[in-house]
């Protein structure tokens, strides 16, 4: 093979599952002729971070986990060396394809207890066996950003939390459960994306810490990657000024961040992979198209992701690159592929498995549950002091509500659901809980993002701010616990629970303590202030 031709290698273009015949060839194309080393894929064009944020219309389709499992198949015949097929699945294949196994975001898994971590590692297995059954061998995740920055717009609920060893021992056990069933890991993003208020994806955030600071805290998750030989690490779109001289260079683009900190300091000899080129914070920065790559391969990254300038960016790594420098990362991508046996066998094997699924996640819910503010469960709801006295109101849940229905399995109450949707008649329903003394509120986070407060209607906010001051309240938040820290009036409350995620398994498992008082062991992974 030419130092060309193994060039290509280091392009992980992105695909898209519902894109055109016509990208769909131009892409087969490319791999042939340019001897891709692998590609990256997503949901389509318009769910693609950067195109997402600018709310492009995002097409569903029920298809498409056959349609991936169709296209990895068809790309991988037009690969003379077998495709390293990744896929950004922190919390399985749901994140990008429909009617595919979800599990529970790394917010959820970091609150169970340390004694509980089997867990952890039992949903890296579970969602390295879904990604191996349409033919993906390398995950982009998990996260190693420690929760340290309430203000985070794209972190937050990705993160397993604040501590920064319990982060590190939940993210090598998702690890562990990848690398046990074959799939490859990555860590990210380096070196730590944590402690930011502005998205990559848009901008570039700054980290102000001295390199003492960073070795204390946001590395020390990638240093015991490092210590047990993680696969790859992604490096993130982040300026360290202390890192780099006083200058705002992306890590991504930074010899003394990759070269000097990650490879020679920390001892860091599996892959390094770039976080996706494409990302406003380094996409617009040179005008000649091959330059972003050429400047991304020199700092130290093997793999390009999401690289957009495929074809220039071999001919300028051509040119400027020594032999001796592609041999090494092509070695590296080359050893990944032996790993997971690639180069014998790539074709995709196995079933989904949602009843496996549904299982973890019945138990992830049991260890997981949070009492925030603990409650006399029989004073308030089991022996309401008059008939009509209990109302259960539902905030922003426009699908099946399962927790109100296992609730009226065992109580008599007055069940209220106020859509998102319909907010405006939140100042009416006031008026229906006027002989109600108890009231439990159950809030449904509309998005886990925390922008815009998370898309919780102004109306329905308001309405939590009232019924919180002139009734007995019993608060459930399913969703990002973040959002704790935005309710009016939580103080308020005579009991708070925090759910985390709003699957059957999890808001059966929260009705089922309410009903029956059993003990709950989990805790919240980030430290909240209430309003």
């Amino acid at each position: 093979m030419t130092l060309k031709q193994k060039i290509g290698h280091f392009f992980f273009p992105a695909v898209f599952i519902n894109d055109s015949e016509e990208h769909i060839q131009e892409m087969e194309s490319l791999i042939k002729n340019q001897h891709i080393g692998g590609l990256t894929f997503f949901h389509s064009r318009a769910s693609a971070a950067t195109n997402y944020e600018r709310k492009k219309k995002v097409v569903f389709n029920d298809d498409s986990y056959q349609r991936l499992k169709e296209l990895v198949t068809r790309y991988q015949k037009s690969a003379q060396t077998p495709l390293l097929i990744s896929i950004d699945a922190e919390w399985g294949l749901a994140m990008r394809v429909e009617k595919t196994p979800q599990y529970p975001y790394a917010i959820t898994l970091g609150a169970l207890p340390e004694s509980k971590s089997e867990l952890v590692y039992q949903v890296g297995k579970q969602i390295a066996l879904d990604l191996l059954s349409v033919g993906i061998h390398y995950n982009l995740a998990p996260l190693a950003d420690i929760n340290n920055n309430p203000k985070n717009p794209v972190i937050g609920y990705r993160s397993f939390g604040e501590s920064k060893e319990k982060l590190s021992h939940f993210a090598l056990e998702y690890v562990r459960g990848m690398s046990d069933a074959g799939v490859l890991s990555c860590l990210k993003h380096f070196p730590g994306h944590g402690n930011t208020s502005i998205d990559s994806h848009l901008d570039l955030p700054i980290l102000n810490e001295t390199l003492n600071e960073l070795l204390d805290n946001e590395l020390f998750p990638f240093i015991e990657g490092i210590k047990n030989n993680v696969d790859s690490i992604m490096i993130g779109h982040l300026a360290v000024p202390a890192l780099n001289d006083g200058k705002n260079t992306s890590a991504t683009l930074s010899q003394n961040v990759i070269e000097g900190l990650l490879r020679k300091r920390l001892g860091h000899e599996g892959l390094v992979i770039s976080d996706a080129l494409n990302m406003h914070s380094v996409s617009k920065l040179y005008s000649k198209k091959g330059q972003l790559e050429w400047e991304a391969f020199n700092a130290g990254n093997d793999v390009l992701c999401f690289a957009e300038n495929v074809i220039e960016g071999i001919d300028e790594i051509l040119k400027n690159a020594t032999p001796e420098r592609i041999e090494a990362s092509y070695g590296r991508i080359m050893q990944c592929k032996n790993k997971v046996g690639l180069l014998k066998n790539s074709a995709a094997r196995g079933d989904m498995n949602f009843e496996a699924s549904s299982i973890l996640n019945t138990e992830i819910a049991k260890h997981s549950l949070t009492i925030v503010k603990d409650f006399d469960a029989e004073k308030l709801v089991h022996q309401p002091s008059k008939k009509d006295s209990l109302a259960v109101v539902t905030l922003c849940n426009t699908s099946n509500n399962a927790f109100t229905a296992e609730l009226a399995t065992k109580l008599n109450f007055k069940s209220i659901e106020i859509k998102n949707e319909n907010s405006d008649q939140a100042s009416e329903i006031i008026q229906n809980l006027d002989q109600c003394e108890t009231v439990v509120l159950a809030l449904f986070l509309p998005k886990a993002k925390p922008a815009n407060n998370f898309d919780i209607a102004s109306e329905i906010v308001a309405f939590i701010s009232k019924i919180m001051q002139t009734k007995q309240c019993i608060f459930y938040l399913f969703g990002n616990p973040y959002a704790l820290q935005n309710i009016p009036n939580l103080t308020l409350a005579k009991g708070i629970v925090q759910v985390y995620q709003d699957f059957n398994e999890f808001q059966k498992n929260a009705a089922n303590q309410l009903l029956t008082g059993s003990t709950t062991v989990g805790s919240l992974p980030i430290n909240v202030s209430f309003l």
